[in-house]
């Protein structure tokens, strides 16, 4: 799997992170979206975990991973992605329960503008492990090979 360690190869753009139309098979009683592993999704799902109850003007990531893809959804409510490659930025804005959004490793990631009520699925490809994450920016910027 690529990384952006010094040895690594992937130089991942802003414009590598794309939404994801995941399956929704709707019912009178209610919809159901299934994610698989390498189906609806570019990788294999290694851990799953969701935030919630974020009180109102609260950010949550700020960082970027070495080696781990990512695919974050608005399970319910809404919020902001800002995407940033460390020469580019774009912000996405999830609100749909059916539509993931891929980040791919070597982008830095904030997530903003939760509204009420509003839940944040994220699907790894990685277990968790601390080394993977990039949590200064100027790092970060120096792994990308960006001089400020």
């Amino acid at each position: 799997m690529n990384d952006i360690s010094p040895a690594g190869s992937n130089m991942a753009t802003v414009e590598d992170c794309t939404l994801v139309a995941l399956p929704k098979i709707q019912f009178d009683a209610g919809n159901i979206t299934p994610v698989q592993s390498e189906m609806e999704i570019p990788f294999e799902i290694a851990r799953v975990f969701y935030l919630y109850d974020i009180p109102g003007g609260e950010r949550r990531g700020g960082h970027a991973h070495k080696r781990c893809h990512q695919l974050l959804v608005a399970a319910s409510g809404s919020f902001d992605v800002e995407l940033d490659d460390g020469r580019s930025r774009r912000t996405v804005t999830l609100n749909l329960p059916d539509r993931g959004l891929y980040i791919p490793p070597g982008i830095w990631a904030l997530q903003t503008g939760f509204s009420s009520g509003s839940i944040c699925l994220v699907l790894n490809s990685i277990e968790y492990n601390e080394d993977d994450y990039i949590r200064n920016y100027d790092e970060f910027l120096a792994l990308k090979g960006v001089q400020k």
